[in-house]
């Protein structure tokens, strides 16, 4: 009989958004097939630098862009990219405080402007909810007034800046809103001005465990992962 392949350890970059659904099916993969998953987390701008400068990775999950990129610095292997899931920006308050009407856009800027202070992820940082976002404010010509009341996020959740009462009303991908428990989903953004983030997987081209990296992006684009993503907020995109 043919040995079996060792166990691997598959270094997993992912961005914000994604990073509970992979948590959720981690103990499927490392149970069925005994590898492990060690998992780094950062907006989708940190892990590019990161790759930039260096780290090594056997799968990457972050925008299609950012991917295209390291697929063109033959960072990535081509023939591994498949897109997972999409996310929409959603509102957040604490649980229990009075939900403002997101209904419309005009409704929705003017819950903007009524809001004592307004937190999201920091454009800067590379979040692709917090530059969509100062985009919008600034075609409003609000962007000075929100930037008065601003609470810009770093990194990781933005409900979290809620819960210590530093911001009365958020924005963020609602899968990371529906992590943080103490907070309340006012609603996606209206339809209108809605805007989808698309997370895509790649395989890094210097990794040595293609094989074990190949059966987690199958696993991640399968129909038992789908249902997740619906639980987190996500929606499954054609590959």
């Amino acid at each position: 009989m043919p040995l079996s392949a060792p166990a691997a350890d598959l270094t997993v970059l992912t961005a914000g958004a994604y990073k509970q659904v992979v948590m959720a099916m981690a103990p499927q993969f490392e149970a069925s097939t005994g590898n492990k998953i060690i998992l780094q987390n950062d907006t989708a701008g940190g892990i590019a630098k990161r790759i930039e400068g260096g780290a090594g990775f056997d799968v990457v999950i972050m925008t299609p862009d950012l991917i295209a990129q390291l697929v063109a610095r033959q960072k990535a292997n081509a023939a591994s990219v498949v897109n997972l899931a999409r996310v929409g920006i959603g509102a957040m308050v604490l649980a229990g405080a009075p939900k403002p009407d997101i209904s419309t856009v005009e409704r929705f800027k003017q819950a903007l402007l009524n809001a004592r202070s307004v937190a999201y992820i920091d454009p800067a940082a590379g979040g692709s909810s917090g530059i969509y976002l100062a985009q919008l404010f600034r075609q409003w010509g609000i962007a000075d007034e929100i930037e008065r009341k601003a609470v810009k996020v770093q990194g990781g959740y933005v409900g979290d800046h809620l819960l210590d009462n530093e911001a009365t009303l958020g924005f963020q991908q609602i899968s990371e809103i529906l992590a943080v428990k103490g907070v309340t989903l006012i609603g996606p953004l209206p339809a209108e001005i809605q805007n989808f983030t698309v997370y895509t997987a790649a395989i890094g081209a210097a990794s040595k465990e293609q094989a074990a990296a190949q059966a987690l992006l199958h696993l991640l684009a399968s129909p038992e992962t789908a249902r997740v993503l619906q639980e987190k907020g996500m929606e499954a995109v054609k590959p």
